[in-house]
């Protein structure tokens, strides 16, 4: 286990610990959020290192690598992503202003996202550390993805749109990853960053037991405010930010799941996230940051 003694973003010691979560998804065991009081980045520490993090994404029920349909939930996450999957490549067109372009997805998981692209005309790569979720994407979607390690060998300027969908706050090495973005993206091609939204009203409702902060596999549990400062020390500008109103209700089901709840509350909750993010896009569950160079 690492102790992470400065923040992630803006490398302040001002942090303190804020909550314990608890890994519902694999080991049972809990883990500390800290919050840094200069940025409002949350980040979990101690957290497992790079060579110690695989077993916790190792369970049948982590959606994105196994691609299951097993239980309500994962039923559940089926439809949303099926309803989000022609958002995203709307996203991807209209803020990159290309309708067939070279698109590189950091994290593909099962592959569904790096299928629809491919399907419509674009020249595709996908990048996957989990050899059970490339083994996934080729069986179910026919698409071919490579190990993470490929993304610090590809040539400069060689794409129009790279897509990080949930994938942001599993990496360690945030600097070293945006470095290399920076100079893989077209002069005008644009980063994509979907992460969960720890200022949402359904984040404050379950607080400790909201499902997105899925310790310790998130790493980091970020703030608009501290987006916009990660991009900022990064040298990167923040064009446009989206709203992802299923995972409002996706998320909410999700928590109630873990404490044993009703249903029908965590519908409610959901419901009253996706209504105030209609009125303030921050508040919304998950965001998607559309960023430039």
């Amino acid at each position: 286990m690492n102790e992470i003694a400065l923040c992630p973003v803006c490398h302040s010691q001002n942090h303190e610990p804020i909550m314990a979560c608890k890994d519902y998804t694999v080991s049972h065991s809990s883990f500390t959020v800290r919050h840094c009081n200069s940025c409002g980045l949350r980040f979990t520490s101690p957290v497992p290192g790079k060579s110690e993090i695989g077993p916790y994404y190792k369970s049948e029920s982590y959606i994105s690598h196994s691609n299951t349909k097993k239980g309500l939930m994962n039923q559940a996450y089926q439809v949303v992503r099926t309803l989000t999957l022609n958002s995203k490549k709307s996203w991807v067109q209209k803020g990159t202003n290309v309708n067939k372009g070279q698109l590189l997805d950091i994290g593909s998981g099962a592959g569904a996202f790096l299928a629809t692209m491919k399907n419509s005309g674009w020249d595709v790569m996908g990048l996957e550390p989990d050899e059970d979720a490339r083994q996934v994407a080729k069986k179910d979607f026919g698409v071919d993805s490579q190990n993470t390690d490929l993304l610090f060998q590809l040539q400069a300027e060689r794409f129009d749109a790279v897509t990080m969908w949930h994938v942001l706050e599993h990496v360690h090495d945030l600097s070293d990853y945006f470095s290399q973005i920076k100079t893989i993206l077209k002069p005008k091609g644009c980063l994509f960053v979907a992460v969960p939204n720890y200022t949402s009203l359904d984040a404050n409702k379950y607080g400790s037991v909201w499902a997105a902060y899925d310790v310790p596999r998130h790493l980091y549990h970020f703030s608009p405010d501290s987006m916009k400062r990660l991009l900022q020390e990064n040298g990167l500008k923040l064009l446009k930010i989206k709203r992802m109103p299923f995972d409002s209700f996706y998320v909410s089901l999700l928590s109630e799941q873990y404490r044993s709840g009703s249903f029908l509350r965590g519908l409610w909750i959901g419901f009253r996230s996706y209504v105030q993010s209609l009125f303030n896009k921050e508040k919304c569950s998950s965001l998607v940051y559309v960023i430039g160079k």
